[in-house]
């Protein structure tokens, strides 16, 4: 018996996989990848079985829930989203847009254009 996994590959819509989203399949297959170099590297070491299995198996669960547990908080791009509103300094953030909108300059006023030095 095969099983058909739905992967949506739409036009400007975001990759889902089993309710993960976007970067988050990456960073899953990351960790599983360095569960399984880790487990290879435990074994050849002289770890028991008895004690690697539920090892693996606990960090891969702790694994499959943060993933998860991360991509329904942040969706596909809110965690860069909050990254770089936290890696912004306090003296250059903004509220609002209303400071800057008010900036705009007619140029179909020949004194402003003289003055601009267009």
């Amino acid at each position: 018996m095969s099983t058909v996994y739905q992967i949506n590959k739409g036009i400007n819509k975001p990759i889902v996989f089993k309710g993960l989203q976007g970067q988050y399949i990456a960073w899953l297959a990351a960790g599983l990848v360095a569960l399984l170099i880790g487990f290879a590297i435990l074994y050849v070491i002289g770890t028991p079985v008895y004690v690697l299995l539920p090892l693996i198996a606990g960090l891969g669960s702790a694994l499959f829930w943060s993933v998860g547990r991360l991509s329904k908080r942040f969706g596909v791009h809110g965690m860069e989203k909050y990254f770089a509103k936290r890696g912004l300094p306090p003296y250059i953030s903004f509220r609002s847009r209303r400071l800057f909108t008010g900036l705009k300059v007619n140029f179909t006023d020949p004194a402003l254009i003289r003055r601009a030095g267009l």
